[in-house]
């Protein structure tokens, strides 16, 4: 235990500390599983877990005769694992190091895991929480949220019995949210041939960090940098001066993560002014993106050095069809909504570039709150990847969840919230929820979703406001006590 547990509220606090040496990247939820399945036993708690692996707690009501429809409330397990590079840490095994920086909660180098860790703590209070009077409750603990929302996708539909559920996931205090976007991914793999590089040629290093990164539905707005997006662009512009040959090109982690780090080696002939040209080009392009970067992402970095040339490379010719559809793939902001002011509609980030046995991998991750335009954007994506040669991916999407402003759960929140913590606003996310993919499971279900302030996530950069924290846990008892009483 750390001094995270002292904290207050200690209930949830005491939790989340525990959370903190539980590895829990998506796909490697089972010791939190198991976790959460531990403290239900020694509560006395029925518990189901599903096929997919999903955790579904059942507490009785403690207020009223015990007999209404249950609320269910929801979290999901995993976490994204990003780190800084320089900084050694195993998800697997070593615990997040936690630190206080003034009203704030965060990690040494790496993700807190607050998303959506304050949230699954939140709920194992609620399940030890023997001074709350509430109606029945369904604790709904996903699992793979982070990379694609798998577990809510494979949830039995005959399991949860409510038809209240509140999404405890959300990231910004006093906002309620009833609405998102609906997302999908696309893989394309582009095959390349390696030859030998002759011993007289040169390589050269380039590598871009420091960026802000986030999470690539709540900051794609911000305008932050991709890391692989500049890489390519400096790339690009050396293939067009010179015949360069990428030999590696390397940049992201995570689908729903924006690209902080990229790195890339590049040979070429050491003839004429052939390597005067090459470094020229990129120092150009790199300092000119850091300066337009300067107000959002002003920790840029990036460095040129010489390397040792490898034995084997890309062809100038498949060098330049690569770097061609990086730089010409979309990435950011595409369309804002036209009934939401300042809400995302639409948006795609360019997530991940590796080679492996003879292909490279370019990851896509678009979300959108309009479905046909999520599907238009998928389209031009396949187009890129039919004028690349590329063989394509469609990976299986989520539903956006459509807002429901006459929803009666929401007037309850919105009444305690005031009551509690101030006057709420209500509005959509660009960020994609599990309560997309829940509704369409679920028709009729009356949702909601809301959280404390969490800033930053899915990047080394994530923290959680200490004091909305505990702001966040009494509206949640409050909202419950008074569907008791409903």
């Amino acid at each position: 235990m750390t001094f995270v547990s002292e904290l207050q509220p200690t209930s949830v606090w005491h939790y989340f500390d525990q959370l903190l040496a539980i590895p829990r990247g998506s796909k490697k939820e089972e010791k939190a599983r198991a976790f959460v399945t531990s403290v239900a036993e020694r509560l006395g708690l029925d518990y189901t877990v599903d096929e997919t692996g999903n955790v579904i707690v059942r507490k009785p009501a403690t207020g009223g005769d015990g007999s209404g429809s249950s609320t269910i409330l929801q979290s999901h397990l995993d976490m994204v694992q990003e780190k800084n590079s320089d900084v050694e840490f195993d998800f697997d095994r070593d615990a997040i190091r936690p630190v206080l920086d003034g009203e704030y909660l965060k990690a040494d180098g790496t993700t807190l895991g607050s998303d959506n860790g304050i949230g699954v703590a939140t709920m194992l209070a609620l399940m030890e929480a023997r001074d709350l009077t509430h109606g029945p409750l369904e604790f709904l603990f996903t699992i793979d949220e982070e990379t694609g929302l798998t577990g809510a996708g494979g949830l039995d539909e005959g399991l949860l019995e409510g038809r209240m559920l509140i999404n405890l996931d959300s990231e910004e205090e006093g906002v309620l949210t009833i609405g998102c976007a609906g997302g999908a991914d696309t893989h394309l793999h582009l095959a390349v041939e390696r030859s030998a590089v002759p011993k007289e040629h040169l390589a050269i290093a380039i590598n871009v960090a420091g960026l802000r990164g986030g999470h690539s539905g709540v900051d794609i707005h911000l305008q932050r940098g991709n890391a692989i997006k500049i890489v390519a662009r400096a790339l690009h512009a050396a293939s067009l001066a010179e015949p360069v040959r990428v030999a590696s090109f390397e940049g992201g982690n995570a689908h729903n993560a924006i690209p902080r780090e990229a790195s890339a080696v590049v040979v070429f002939p050491d003839a004429e002014d052939i390597p005067r040209v090459v470094r020229e080009t990129l120092e150009s392009e790199l300092k000119a993106a850091r300066a337009e970067l300067g107000a959002v992402d002003p920790g840029m970095t990036y460095s040129i050095v010489d390397a040792s040339p490898p034995t084997e490379a890309l062809g100038v010719s498949d060098s330049r069809r690569l770097l061609s559809l990086v730089t010409a793939l979309p990435h950011g902001v595409l369309a804002m909504s036209n009934e939401i002011e300042g809400l995302v509609e639409t948006s795609t980030n360019l997530a991940v570039i590796r080679e492996r046995e003879g292909r490279v991998f370019v990851l896509m991750s678009s979300r959108s709150s309009v479905m046909s335009a999520l599907a238009a954007l998928r389209q031009r994506i396949r187009s890129f990847a039919y004028l690349s040669g590329s063989d394509l991916e469609e990976k299986d999407g989520y539903p956006a969840w459509q807002p429901d402003v006459n929803s009666p759960l929401l007037k309850v929140v919105r009444q305690v919230h005031e009551r509690i913590a101030g006057e709420a606003e209500v509005g959509a996310v660009h960020a994609g929820l599990e309560c997309g993919i829940v509704g369409e499971k679920y028709p009729g279900m009356d949702m909601i979703s809301f959280g404390p302030q969490i800033e930053f996530p899915h990047s080394p950069d994530e923290r959680v406001k200490v004091a909305s924290v505990g702001e966040f846990y009494e509206v949640v008892k409050a909202v419950l006590e008074e569907l008791a009483g409903a």
